[in-house]
Formats: structure tokens, C-alpha cells, sequence
């Protein structure tokens, strides 16, 4: 017991030292410009209506079926709004109060839609929340600026450590992942670099099996080692030059928004604290860093919840990637557990999906035209994962005419390929999905898979 006391009370100790809060002041900003560029982008490209007003049906989180967008022009307004609350977060206006209201927006957003899940809008989501939380508005904001009182060079090392461990989940689980069969033997990245450019010279380089390795194993090593790395201050400016090489490909390779600026910018967390003051410094523009004279630790009542509220949510974070492991199974069964896992790149995947609705009441069948309820973007999800056509069957099942009292029952067979195996079915075709509940865990209707690879020349082939 004595030495649980005692690491609990350096651990303590070390949690609330003062550090500079430069760093957290960089991310701030770079944050809330992001998000307020990401915004503008939305409205650019007309996303707000196709993606959450022009559906039929929108695809429900687990618990979050009451979340609806809001009617008229009212999406417009509040997604204009988490564009300025990003631009108050930048210029640490209001900072706790535009924080939490960026947060509650944008996890509006976020939970409209199932089908629209990506990793990176889920660290959106994260950062958002963490960006409540961290006192980052103690310099160069409005705030302090106003309330002289707030003013302070100084943060408790908690704060910056919450972030880093955020974007340090994000990179090692995500190379995790990558130490599956598939992927050392270069799937789906062969197919990927295949289809990358149709430049004929690099896309000839990118068939070759030595560059199809290099990019495979090159992304599940830097993923696995890039934080260890970070964190030691010999490797800490390759490593970042690395994640910054690597992010810049990112962004001009693949459509995914703000997400390498943000990777960058997070990244750049794991330099000492003071680095931005220091670059600053070099053009006379930043006094160094002077311990807040009046720097108080908090009580040890609060002191112990927030670090056990630390606890509790790098627990989940750590949880969630794990959670296919309580479960046997194949290939669909992993990505089952795609979401909030960070399993990115892993699959190539190829689905058809046929459903039908039977009245047990006149014995007719009939087979769904997808097109007439789903978007080009929802209707290849149906094969993705099982959440999602178990959705789809209750939505038929309550729209579809019938004649009499007995319910609707809708079937579906659904075949998926992935990682250019043979398509195999997805679900149990003869259940009636529209009976069965939604649950957590893995549905009992869900298909085993455990295909094999087939060779490279016999991979992609469409079957019929």
C-alpha cells in the first residue's frame, strides 16, 4: 500500500507541474482554424444537403436514434455556427463556452449518420471534446486579454499529456491493425497503389511488387514506432519529418480534409512545450517562459477526479480498439469492429446487396430497388457492416405497403468481397432481419468468413 501511495502521489505531482502552455496555445489555434476551414468547405461543395437533408434515411449510432437534422435552413445555420464557434476557439473568445458548443455541434453532426463514420471525423470529434477540457485560452487570446486575472504562461502538464496520448492512441493502434495476415502480404495497398495515378510511368512503379512491400511495411512500421520515437528527444525531429513527410502525402494522395493538417498539428505536440515560444523568440516576438509565480495546485479532492476522469477515458481509447478480441471469428468479423478502432486502409471492399420484403399477409415478395431509398453513397455500406442493413430492414419494414396485420418481413443477400477474395454471403439470407433487435455485440445472422486470399492474378476479378 505504501507504494501505491506513493506513485499516486508523484503521479500527482507530475500531472499538475506547471509547463509552458505555448504548446496548447499553438494547437488551439491551428484547431479552430481547421474546423472553421472545414466548414467552408461543406458549403462549397454542397455537402450539408447531400449528405444529411437529400437521404431518405439517415443511419442511427446505437442509443442515438432521436437525433434528426433540423428542418429548413436551420442545418445551414448550425453548421454555420460551428464554423464561428471554430474561429472563437482560434481567437480564445469565450473559450469554454465556444469549446463545449463546438463540441455539442459538431457530435450533432457526427451522429446524424452512421453510414458517414470515417476515422478522421471521429478524431475531430475527440479533439473537440479534449479541446473543452485543456486550459488553452491563458495567452494570446481575447480571454486573457479581458480578464487580466487569466492571464498565466503556465498550464497544468496533464492538459498536454491528454492530447498526446490522443493522437498516440491514433498512430499505434492504427499500426496494430496493420500486423494482419492480409497486409504483410501487401493487401490491400497493391490494389491501391495500382489505382493511384494514371500517370504510366509511376503507375508502372507502383505495380512493383518491391514498391507494393515498401509502402506496406514503411506505413505498419512508421505507425508502430513513430510515437516511441516521438517521445525520445535524439529521434524526436526525424520522427516528426517522417509523420510530416508522411501526412503531406496524405493530403495530396487521398480527399480526406483536414485530417493531415490536424495529424500535423498534433504531432507537433511532442516537441518540448515551449517550442512555439522558442521559434517566436528567434524573431523577438515572444518573451521566454517564466514560471507562474502564483501557481497553485489544486485540492486533493479534485486532483483525484480529474485524474481519475483521465482514467476512465483513456481506458475506453484504449478498449475500443481492442474489442474485436473478446470475439472468434474471420475476416468480417474484424470489421465488424471497424469503427472508433482506428483500422485505417485495411480493406478493399465490394459488395452486392439485394433485399426483399415479403407480406406474410398475401404471400407476395418483391426485390428492393436500392436506388429508390438509399444514395450512391449509403446503398454500398449495406455490405460494410451488419448495423447497417439491420437498419435498412426496419426502415422497409415500416414504409413498404402491406395488406393486413401480420408485419413485414425482409430478407436480404448481401455478397461481399474483400481484399479481392471471393464474394461470400454477408448475412443469413433467410433471416428476417426486420424481427431482429439491434444489439452491441456481433448478431447471430452474421456469416462467418474466412476465406482464403486467392492468388494475385485472380484477385479484383468480378464475380458473378
Amino acid at each position: 500500500m505504501g507504494m501505491v501511495k506513493s506513485f499516486l502521489t508523484k503521479l500527482q505531482s507530475r500531472a499538475f507541474a506547471p509547463i509552458d502552455v505555448a504548446s496548447l496555445v499553438f494547437f488551439r489555434i491551428a484547431f479552430g482554424l481547421l474546423m472553421a476551414w472545414e466548414v467552408c468547405r461543406y458549403f462549397r461543395n454542397g455537402w450539408i444537403y447531400l449528405f444529411w437533408l437529400d437521404p431518405r434515411i439517415l443511419f442511427k449510432y446505437y442509443g442515438f436514434s432521436w437525433v434528426h437534422p433540423c428542418p429548413g435552413h436551420w442545418l445551414y445555420l448550425h453548421w454555420a455556427a460551428l464554423g464561428i464557434f471554430g474561429l472563437f476557439v482560434a481567437a480564445g473568445f469565450l473559450y469554454r463556452v465556444s469549446a463545449s458548443l463546438m463540441f455539442l455541434s459538431y457530435a450533432y453532426f457526427f451522429l446524424l449518420d452512421e453510414t458517414r463514420y470515417v476515422n478522421h471525423t471521429y478524431l475531430i470529434f475527440l479533439f473537440c471534446f479534449l479541446l473543452a477540457l485543456v486550459p488553452a485560452n491563458r495567452t494570446l487570446s481575447i480571454d486573457a486579454w479581458l480578464r487580466p486575472s487569466l492571464r498565466s504562461q503556465s498550464a497544468p502538464a496533464w492538459s498536454l499529456w491528454l492530447l498526446r496520448f490522443q493522437i498516440g492512441v491514433v498512430y499505434f493502434f492504427a499500426g496494430l491493425a496493420k500486423l494482419s495476415p492480409d497486409w504483410l502480404r501487401g493487401e490491400p495497398m497493391r490494389y491501391e497503389l495500382s489505382h493511384a495515378t494514371d500517370a504510366p510511368i509511376v503507375s508502372r512503379l507502383f505495380r512493383e511488387e518491391w514498391a507494393v512491400y515498401t509502402v506496406s511495411y514503411g506505413g505498419l512500421l512508421f505507425d508502430l514506432f513513430v510515437v516511441p520515437l516521438l517521445l525520445w528527444r535524439r529521434t524526436r525531429v526525424p520522427a516528426f519529418c517522417a509523420a510530416l513527410f508522411f501526412h503531406l502525402v496524405n493530403a495530396i494522395w487521398l480527399p480526406i480534409g483536414m485530417f493531415p493538417w490536424l495529424a500535423i498539428a498534433a504531432t507537433a505536440l511532442f516537441f518540448s512545450p515551449d517550442w512555439p515560444r522558442r521559434i517566436l523568440g528567434m524573431f523577438k516576438m515572444a518573451r521566454p517562459y517564466l514560471v507562474d509565480p502564483h501557481w497553485k495546485f489544486p485540492s486533493l479532492a479534485r486532483r483525484s477526479i480529474i485524474l481519475a476522469g483521465l482514467s476512465v477515458y483513456a481506458a475506453v481509447q484504449i478498449f475500443l480498439p481492442l474489442r474485436h478480441l473478446l470475439y472468434r471469428g474471420g475476416v468480417e468479423w474484424t470489421w465488424a469492429e471497424h469503427r472508433f478502432s482506428w483500422r485505417m486502409f485495411l480493406v478493399t471492399h465490394a459488395s452486392v446487396s439485394n433485399f426483399y420484403v415479403t407480406d406474410p399477409n398475401t404471400g407476395e415478395s418483391i426485390r428492393i430497388d436500392l436506388s429508390d431509398f438509399l444514395t450512391t453513397r449509403q446503398a454500398p455500406n449495406m455490405g460494410y457492416l451488419p448495423d447497417f442493413p439491420l437498419q435498412f430492414a426496419h426502415y422497409l419494414a415500416t414504409v413498404m405497403p402491406r395488406r393486413g396485420s401480420k408485419p413485414l418481413q425482409v430478407q436480404a443477400r448481401i455478397f461481399v468481397s474483400i481484399n479481392g477474395r471471393k464474394r461470400v454471403l454477408y448475412v443469413n439470407p433467410i433471416v428476417d432481419l426486420a424481427a431482429e433487435p439491434r444489439t452491441l455485440g456481433r448478431p447471430s445472422w452474421l456469416l462467418r468468413n474466412d476465406e482464403p486470399l486467392p492468388p494475385r492474378e485472380k484477385r479484383y476479378q468480378t464475380d458473378e
